[in-house]
């Protein structure tokens, strides 16, 4: 069977707060190598209301440099001296 909806976003969720349910926002937690971790707030108060982990995990990869010996070579810094025998 084909996934029909691929991702949920949440519209409004329960305040505990606020007592009813509220327009939420949702903010980026962390970047992970898993995929992203967001936190949804409550529009009315800014309490912290649910949460949500994704997959997706090319913005960590985007946002971390490669590994040592993967990247580009490092650009040469000047010339080299050369010392010679006494």
């Amino acid at each position: 069977m084909a996934d029909t909806f691929k991702e949920f976003e949440a519209e409004s969720l329960f305040c505990a707060k606020c007592k009813r349910a509220t327009p939420v926002r949702k903010r980026l937690l962390l970047v992970l190598p898993t995929g992203n971790k967001y936190d949804y707030l409550c529009t009315a108060c800014g309490s912290a209301v649910g949460g949500k982990t994704d997959n997706d995990a090319t913005d960590f990869y985007r946002a971390s440099p490669p590994p040592a010996g993967l990247g580009a070579p490092a650009a040469p810094r000047g010339p080299i001296p050369i010392r010679r025998p006494r």
